[in-house]
């Protein structure tokens, strides 16, 4: 069923973000923990806190970095080196806001090593190793530390006291320019499945959708892309007309790939 984009945009306002289709692809795609949306039915107690980065998600298998679609990132190999043979899991991060610019630094065949000097691999988990997560982190710290490499840094991990406390700190993240916050179960194991073991907390939703059709645009856009008609993991089909650069509309994400959306 196909929603009208003026419809839609009663309920969302659409922000279009290419994920990047790092290139060589080889391996399988790792199995990841992923998060589902922050609630309250939870003991806050129980969880470590972080800022959630506006990155790449990136896989060390302890040879290569990895997407979350199997595909290899062409880090120099500089950027890797003395990275421990453990795997690790992650993000490959520029900092705060520079989430187009990462995605065309890592995507690319050919590295670009002065953007590359700017990029971080901010871990924050031990996917292979033993124990619960409070466990994990201490041993991250520990690795981390051990390997001295510049490009690669623990992710911060704090605790609070009462929901106040998590949204205040998801304020002050927010009103710096950050994306939101991230709740990690000290207690949980690493299994590759959608848990309530992690957690995200954004002022805004974002999903991912497949491209499933070009529609034509008019007016100052004729000739060029007016809309995406997407598709979501539950078959519900909509348009995304707005977010895109001139750019954009003239070379449009190709029919088949995998677009994110805020709303």
């Amino acid at each position: 069923m196909a929603y009208p984009l003026a419809a839609w945009l009663l309920f969302c306002v659409f922000c279009f973000f290419p994920l990047p289709p790092a290139q060589a692809a080889g391996p399988e795609p790792p199995g990841l923990l992923l998060a589902n949306v922050y609630h309250d039915q939870i003991d806050l107690e129980d969880y470590w806190v972080s800022e959630k980065l506006d990155g790449v998600r990136a896989y060390w298998d302890g040879r290569r970095l990895i997407s979350r679609q199997g595909n290899v990132f062409q880090a120099p190999a500089w950027f890797t080196r003395n990275f421990p043979a453990t795997p690790l899991d992650g993000e490959l991060w520029m900092g705060r806001g520079t989430f187009e610019r990462l995605s065309g630094t890592v995507r690319q065949q050919v590295p670009d090593e002065v953007a590359w000097r700017q990029v971080r691999y901010m871990v924050f988990d031990l996917p292979a190793a033993e124990g619960v997560f409070d466990q994990r982190l201490e041993q991250l710290r520990d690795l981390v530390q051990v390997v001295g490499s510049p490009y690669l840094q623990l992710v911060e991990q704090f605790r609070v006291e009462s929901r106040e406390e998590l949204l205040e700190r998801l304020n002050e993240v927010v009103a710096e320019g950050g994306e939101g916050l991230m709740l990690h179960r000290g207690s949980s194991l690493y299994q590759a499945t959608r848990s309530d073991d992690l957690l995200k907390l954004k002022t805004y939703e974002d999903a991912e959708a497949v491209v499933v059709g070009h529609l034509p645009g008019k007016g100052k856009y004729e000739g060029m892309l007016g809309a995406l008609l997407v598709e979501t993991p539950e078959k519900l089909r909509f348009r995304i007309g707005t977010g895109f650069t001139d750019a954009e509309r003239a070379s449009p994400p190709p029919i088949g790939s995998t677009v994110t959306y805020k709303f």
